[in-house]
């Protein structure tokens, strides 16, 4: 257009010139408006995928309860849920970093990123490109965001199972757009460029809202794969098996008790499921109550078996047939006794802990009371599933320690006698006296109690004995020994043993678990070869 010599025709295109500008301006603030509509309703979604994400993980891990097999897929929670904020947390730094690059540019994003328009609050570079293609495209950022993008993508599929992983990496909305780039008339460098390249800040805020709305739209798609791995959201089970169970409250009863049983149809059915239960027992018609439980009651007369038939009519769900389902059970009636067995002899022996057998037929054993009394100042304790006894004294002639047992309808006493530990026998080795060699003699290290035939863990101890060795044509050498083994003298002594010497160990003492004092266990003769 040429330049007009006229002062009015210069007026009036300058005039147009101002008009045309002014209706492209409007023009780009309408699409602005469209482009902060469009982020306006994603940030809307994302919200309410945040609601429903939020309440999915409990009850993935209620259901996960049911079975131990499913615990795995609750643990999965946990991860995942931190994984998808990560992601958007990525994001909004990105966004953050980019809105200070297009605003202010001092380093971090402030009010100085911000203007006011029409008393409305808009970002300072909004209508700016140069921000964004610096920072998204020429620095790098943009390539970077891709291939995090996908990195994400596939940290979401570590949650599924590995052979359901490839059919959910194509549901997964989190992807690059790798083939629109190659197709657009201008010539672009790569997905940065053609995503970001001078693009005003405005018009890609709502790309990154769609970006954590991909991350929201992920983090759901594996909550629901988790959900349908427990059964979260299935499909109401129709009855299609059944069996016929009776739960009594005690299979051995008492004469005289009532037997009493919960008897109900075992099925796998939905809650509002219209089965129509029938219930009776030896032809007795039963009340099943809501839960489709009926209780049977009959007094028990007679001892032994006693044998009882169930049956249970139910209409199918689904084809509204019904079907009548029969079986037999049995409980026993006994009488109460008890029984009290000593699990070594019928003597109870000091220092030492007896144990002791309880039994009571046809009662609970928390129903058991087991106590001592008598002579032996006698406790008893529980031990696992028996009893252990311990005395301090031993019983008088006619004098008896006693076990008492008393449970619901019964009670019973058990006498035992009391008696110290058997006096144990002196050895040498193995040899409690007679010929020995010379050389056998010399290696002897002391005198030590053996507890023949004593079935009890006792353990008893030499406390002193005297030695005296006997040599041909010489005077007696005599030594005073403290405890079983040989020390001083009496090590000397022994070390002298040649061939037609004796040797006598005399006043042997000997303390045994609960003696208060030593005894004395006699003597041993040996003559040395």
């Amino acid at each position: 257009m040429s330049i007009p010599k006229e002062p009015r025709q210069l007026m009036i295109n300058i005039m147009y010139l101002v008009l045309t500008a002014l209706l492209a301006l409007n023009v780009s603030a309408e699409i602005f408006n469209a482009f902060e509509m469009v982020d306006e309703g994603l940030t809307t979604a994302n919200k309410s995928l945040d609601e429903s994400n939020s309440s999915k993980p409990e009850l993935i891990k209620e259901a996960a309860k049911k079975k131990a097999s499913l615990a795995e897929y609750a643990e999965r929670l946990d991860g995942l849920r931190s994984l998808s904020k990560e992601a958007s947390s990525y994001i909004d730094e990105i966004v953050d970093q980019l809105i200070d690059a297009s605003g202010d540019n001092n380093g971090v994003k402030d009010e100085g990123d911000y203007v006011m328009v029409l008393e409305k609050r808009e970002l300072k570079g909004k209508k700016s490109y140069d921000g964004t293609t610096r920072f998204m495209v020429d620095e790098g950022k943009g390539d970077e965001l891709k291939d995090n993008i996908m990195a994400y993508k596939e940290k979401f599929l570590t949650f599924v199972d590995s052979v359901d992983r490839a059919k959910l990496r194509t549901e997964l909305p989190l992807t690059i757009d790798e083939v629109a780039w190659t197709k657009s008339p201008n010539k672009k460098k790569g997905w940065s460029d053609f995503t970001f390249g001078h693009m005003p800040l405005g018009a890609t805020m709502p790309i990154f809202t769609k970006f954590k709305n991909d991350v929201k739209s992920s983090e759901a798609a594996v909550l629901n794969y988790l959900a349908g791995k427990v059964g979260v959201g299935g499909a109401t089970v129709v009855l299609d098996k059944f069996t016929v169970v009776s739960a009594p409250r005690k299979s051995y009863i008492i004469k005289g008790e009532k037997f009493e049983t919960d008897v109900f149809l075992s099925a796998s059915a939905g809650k509002d499921s219209q089965t129509g239960l029938s219930i009776s027992v030896n032809g007795r018609s039963l009340r099943p109550d809501s839960d489709g439980v009926a209780k049977y009651v009959t007094t028990a007369n007679g001892l032994g078996v006693k044998k009882y038939n169930a049956a249970i009519t139910v209409s199918d769900p689904v084809t509204g047939e019904k079907k009548t389902f029969k079986k037999e059970f049995e409980y026993e009636v006994g009488q109460r006794s008890v029984t009290v067995s000593p699990l070594k002899m019928n003597v109870f022996y000091i220092g030492v802990d007896n144990p002791v057998a309880v039994s009571a037929a046809g009662v609970n054993s928390t129903e058991v009371k087991v106590s001592m009394s008598g002579g032996g100042m006698g406790t008893i304790k529980k031990a696992g599933g028996n009893y252990v006894v311990n005395v301090k004294k031993p019983t008088k002639k006619d004098e008896f320690a006693f076990i008492n047992v008393t449970a619901p309808g019964l009670t019973a006493k058990s006498e035992f006698r009391v008696k110290r530990i058997p006096s144990p026998v002196p050895m040498l080795s193995k040899s409690r006296g007679g010929a020995m060699p010379a050389g056998e003699f010399k290696a002897q290290q002391g005198v030590r109690p053996v507890l023949d035939g004593f079935d009890f863990d006792a353990k008893c101890s030499i406390t002193e004995f005297v030695v005296v060795r006997v040599p041909k044509r010489q005077d007696p050498e005599p030594a005073r020994n403290s405890g079983g083994k040989f020390v001083g003298k009496t090590t000397s002594i022994v070390k002298k043993a040649t061939a037609g010497d004796k040797y006598f160990f005399e006043n042997i003492k000997c303390k045994c678990p609960g003696d208060p004092a030593a005894r004395n266990i006699g003597q041993m003769v040996f003559n040395v070869k």
